[in-house]
């Protein structure tokens, strides 16, 4: 069985190599940015999301920490933080899932599926069990306001300010020092 830095860097590469936008937030292959649309036939159809994965030490043992940096309107995402509760990540995570999974099943199901009874954002979940209506109303002003794509800058500048972006090529060429001697 491969290690799980290991794993973390063949996942990062899948995930790289798919048709989402990663951003790495440092030098290391833990914390990066995946620009994430919402699902179509949804209220958040047109809305782009810049999303925070953070890769826990044990990852794929231990689920990734997912969280929204520009707003969104759901009741299982923290206004103010982003932070997703996700009970398909935090509970049922199994080391099977890759980051991939994360944003082309979870994320959209979340959104799509949202849990009312297990809310990070109170208000949000109150309005979609009172009026179904007036929440896909909210969350389409949220989309409008906060998740368009020139937005996705903007919300990094505000939650950080030394972040650089690596371009494919800055990544291989990275990846090719590292690739260097083995340990003897």
């Amino acid at each position: 069985m491969s290690s799980p830095s290991k794993r973390r860097e063949m996942d990062l590469m899948k995930l790289m190599m798919s048709d989402y936008k990663v951003e790495m937030i440092n030098d290391g292959m833990q914390e990066f940015y995946v620009i994430f649309h919402g699902p179509n036939d949804s209220p958040y159809q047109g809305g782009v999301w810049k999303v925070r994965v953070e890769l826990p030490d044990a990852y794929p043992y231990k689920s990734p920490s997912i969280g929204f940096i520009n707003k969104i309107y759901h009741p299982n995402v923290d206004e103010m933080s982003g932070s997703v509760c996700l009970d398909v990540i935090n509970q049922t995570w199994s080391p099977m899932f890759d980051l991939v999974n994360v944003f082309e099943v979870f994320l959209p199901q979340l959104l799509l599926y949202p849990n009312p009874s297990d809310p990070l954002n109170g208000e949000a979940a109150a309005l979609m069990m009172r009026d179904r209506a007036t929440y896909d109303q909210r969350v389409k002003e949220y989309c409008e306001k906060y998740a368009k794509p020139e937005d996705i800058g903007a919300a990094t500048e505000e939650k950080s300010s030394d972040e650089e972006e690596l371009t494919e090529d800055e990544y291989d060429s990275s990846d090719e020092q590292v690739a260097g001697k083995a340990d003897p």
